[in-house]
């Protein structure tokens, strides 16, 4: 059965956003870009909240000239991927292999679990807050950025029990954290 893993880039202190809603200082280095993109690879469906899904559909045509070679892997890796999103308001999506669904079931997730053969990754600090809540993530990655904001958008929301598989420093500070979750 494969895995839901949940990933995001925060701040030291917890926070995928600042209180304003910016997160460009999350912009990962080549460094850590290249881990991410490897860490990505092996996924074969991305589950997205609206938000993270309006934000992440820039991959499907970012293979342009200009672009890193970097950022051209990891828009290739996207567009590759299955997307499902989940969201009550957004009329349509605008991106390839992409389908709407209006909330993020059990009975889906399981059923999306038992029958693909890669792992699947849940986006989205407020989807992914749901599916931990309803025991539905099996890992958490924490792609932690040496500063703080001090409020903001929570990574994660109370309660999640981890158990630490595998860290990782980088050289601009950052650090990568991999937790199982514990029920």
């Amino acid at each position: 059965m494969a895995k839901l893993i949940y990933t995001a880039i925060a701040s030291l202190d917890g926070y995928v956003e600042d209180a304003s809603g910016g997160f460009g200082w999350a912009a990962p280095d080549k460094e850590v870009h290249a881990f991410i993109n490897d860490a990505e690879r092996p996924i074969g469906t991305y589950l997205y909240g609206r938000r993270l899904y309006q934000t992440m559909v820039y991959w499907e045509s970012a293979a342009v000239p200009g672009r890193t070679d970097v950022e051209r892997d990891y828009a290739a890796i996207w567009r590759a991927a299955e997307k499902i999103v989940f969201s009550r308001t957004l009329p349509a999506v605008s991106s390839s292999r992409t389908r709407l669904e209006r909330e993020l079931g059990s009975d889906l997730v399981t059923a999306l679990k038992e029958s693909a053969d890669r792992d699947l990754s849940v986006g989205g600090a407020e989807l992914a807050a749901e599916a931990l809540r309803g025991g539905l993530v099996d890992e958490v990655r924490l792609l932690l950025h040496p500063l703080t904001v001090g409020s903001g958008r929570p990574a994660l929301p109370g309660g999640v029990r981890l158990r630490l598989l595998e860290e990782q420093r980088f050289t601009g500070g950052a650090v990568y954290l991999r937790f199982a979750v514990r029920p």
